[in-house]
């Protein structure tokens, strides 16, 4: 399994907002886990945001809502399954408010999957699986190696 924890704020930012990330919060004080899709749109002007709600962790994803790129402000649209009072929607505001100020969200572990989050090929090199970004599309997304 090539998972890693993403600790750095600037880092799991970058990954998140990779333009193809899966991305796994586990709160510290309830164990409770979600992960979240986030998925750049082609005209490069938002991502969309999607929840695991399923047992197929490849395909049972809920869309939650989006977040457009002039701001970086996640909020629910119309088309959302989900509503501000709902947890994930809680937990991603949280999450990611926290990496905006360049704080890691506290009693919160962020961990990807083990595929580069701007392309989305597996990852084999250790540096990479740290960084959650393959050797190539480190470049491309301004994080150090």
């Amino acid at each position: 399994m090539n998972n890693a924890q993403l600790t750095a704020p600037q880092e799991a930012l970058a990954f998140i907002l990779g333009g193809n990330s899966t991305v796994t919060v586990v709160s510290g004080k309830t164990g409770a886990r979600y992960t979240f899709k986030v998925r750049m749109a082609e005209n490069k002007e938002l991502y969309f945001v999607s929840l695991l709600t399923g047992a197929d962790n490849e395909g049972d994803f809920s869309y939650m809502g989006i977040i457009p790129t002039n701001n970086m402000e996640f909020r629910l649209t119309k088309k959302s399954a989900m509503n501000d009072d709902s947890v994930p929607v809680k937990a991603f505001r949280y999450v990611t408010n926290a990496l905006k100020a360049l704080q890691m969200p506290a009693n919160v572990e962020i961990w990807h999957e083990g595929k580069c989050g701007r392309c989305g090929r597996k990852l084999t090199v250790p540096a990479s699986i740290s960084s959650g970004f393959g050797p190539e599309c480190i470049q491309k997304v301004g994080v150090a190696a």
